[in-house]
């Protein structure tokens, strides 16, 4: 499996809106970050698409290697 490129080192405080349709970026090549662009074409990477399901904000993942997707979960504190 292929390793994601870490798009940053801190995450990234998002206002989503209840009902909106958001795609989080799974292979940290977006230009768009931290929401999908297509970057991940032809890659085995998919984007982590989700329905806010009320207006708040979310904190995301920037290093991509999170195990609560598209959420940080602080993994990026132990990344080399």
């Amino acid at each position: 499996m292929a390793e994601p490129n870490i798009a940053g080192r801190q995450p990234k405080a998002v206002e989503v809106k209840e009902g909106q349709t958001y795609a989080w970026c799974a292979c940290g090549n977006s230009k768009n970050q931290p929401f999908c662009d297509g970057s991940h074409a032809g890659s085995e990477f998919t984007p982590t698409v989700f329905k806010a399901e009320k207006d708040e904000t979310i904190v995301f993942c920037m290093c991509k290697h999170t195990k609560n997707a598209p959420r940080c979960d602080g993994t990026h504190a132990t990344l080399e």
